[in-house]
């Protein structure tokens, strides 16, 4: 194999690779063989066709073959003795392959930028803890309370916002019923948003017997296509008007939720609380690490990878601006002025990613089968029942595997990194904890804070 480069630009190689032919028809002869052993061709006996008559049965499809497997080998070899780091799959461009000739294609490779190595001990980072007021676990309780309220029917009343009416209808589009638009025995909780806007609102002061004219349109992102932006008219019967029966907070109430008492389900509800506040300032910590990186991670990004991210984003993109879902902040600029920031965006996200990986590599940080074992296990708990298929699915799937590895491999990076960190604590309300980063911390931060959101939409995370 002779390989010769030919072109070195930024992070892009690019070589000239050519195989003898004698080594292509070494291998074409070896595996010729080796189907002749196994093949019945007429006139022969297993194991004594000629070579040229394999040849000229089955050369076009061992040819095929044999360019596949030398190619990739010889790619292999070639990113092995050119102590190369591909950024992403090399690009080959085929120049020759025919019988009696050498092998020869373009080979071109981008690879991973030297990332010069991080003093973890001079990024400076504040995590935000909260207590979590009595107020806060009274609401929560009265929210449980809610979710368990009970309806009993009172005859005669006029239904109110908070009630519960049971009816049966007809929706029809153009005056012809459609499918999924009908329903009797329909319980449904005025003012809980559960139908479509404007539904609910019509049935206020509706009686048990009356039969209601509801018009409403449906929303131009509804689930189902054929029914988006549609105006329809809903034939609607009473037949029950409910009211809600107040759920006392009590032990009992704490029984019926699986805790010993009252106390020991507002201790339950504060721990709920705590994980989530410890998410919250988590994220945040998380978020202003990567803020610091990102500033940190001076180097060139492959154009490819860069490409390809880009793409992805802009793809997303223009879903959201058919369907009038575009942030604000980007609505009323030009396309030329919507690619350049995503732009940036993408080239951030790859310096981000790229910067993780090289700092995992060179810590030797690895996900371990337990981690994946424990995440498996987690992600089974949300389908219960179905915890064995799910078990079997991920173990079955390399792709889906992987998609969960790399969150764990993420979380790791950034643990081994704020541990190296000057990390300090700084108690706040439970307000500024959770309130918008975008509204808390001056322009800078708010900046910062607006490119983070970004790349976490970008992202899809």
């Amino acid at each position: 194999m002779q390989v010769t480069e030919t072109s070195s630009e930024g992070l892009r190689r690019e070589f000239s690779v050519v195989v003898p032919k004698e080594d292509i028809q070494g291998r074409m002869n070896t595996r010729l063989t080796e189907v002749g052993a196994s093949v019945n061709v007429p006139g022969f006996r297993p194991g004594k066709v000629p070579l040229a008559v394999l040849k000229q049965r089955y050369g076009d499809a061992v040819r095929g073959e044999i360019l596949e497997q030398t190619i990739q080998d010889t790619i292999q070899k070639t990113v092995e003795e050119k102590d190369l780091r591909p950024a992403m799959e090399p690009k080959i461009d085929l120049v020759t392959f025919e019988d009696g000739v050498d092998l020869e294609y373009k080979l071109t490779v981008e690879v991973i930028p030297e990332i010069a190595p991080i003093d973890f001990g001079t990024i400076e980072l504040e995590k935000l803890t909260a207590d979590i007021p009595d107020e806060d676990v009274e609401q929560s309780l009265v929210r449980l309370s809610e979710q368990q309220k009970t309806f009993a029917a009172e005859e005669g009343r006029a239904a109110a916002s908070g009630d519960q009416v049971v009816m049966n209808f007809v929706g029809k589009i153009d005056g012809e019923a459609f499918d999924g638009g009908s329903a009797d025995g329909m319980e449904l909780e005025l003012g809980s948003g559960r139908f479509i806007p404007g539904f609910e609102d019509q049935l206020i002061g509706a009686k048990a017997g009356d039969k209601k004219e509801v018009n409403v349109t449906f929303p131009v992102d509804y689930q189902a296509e054929n029914l988006k932006g549609k105006a329809a008219v809903f034939d609607v019967e009473v037949t029950e008007v409910r009211i809600p029966a107040a759920v006392e907070i009590n032990d009992e109430f704490a029984a019926s939720l699986g805790a010993e008492n009252l106390d020991a389900l507002k201790t339950m509800v504060r721990d709920q609380i705590g994980n989530e506040y410890t998410q919250v300032s988590r994220g945040r910590l998380k978020r202003d690490l990567l803020d610091q990186l990102a500033e940190k991670a001076d180097f060139d990004v492959p154009p490819g990878l860069l490409d390809a991210e880009f793409e992805g984003i802009w793809k997303q993109l223009e879903e959201a601006k058919e369907k009038d879902q575009l942030d604000e902040d980007d609505k009323g600029k030009s396309d030329d002025e919507l690619r350049e920031r995503y732009r940036e965006i993408a080239a951030r996200r790859i310096r981000l990613g790229l910067l993780l990986s090289e700092i995992g590599r060179a810590n030797n940080l690895t996900v371990s089968q337990d981690d994946l074992n424990r995440a498996m296990a987690q992600q089974a708990q949300r389908f219960p029942g179905q915890e064995a298929m799910v078990m079997q699915y991920y173990q079955s799937n390399p792709q889906a595997m992987q998609e969960l590895q790399a969150p764990i491999f993420e979380e790791k990076i950034i643990d081994y990194i704020l541990e190296l960190a000057k990390v300090t604590e700084r108690s706040v309300t439970t307000e500024e904890l959770l309130a918008d980063p975008e509204q808390d911390g001056g322009a800078e931060k708010k900046g910062k804070a607006k490119k983070a959101k970004k790349k976490k939409a970008a992202k899809g995370k």
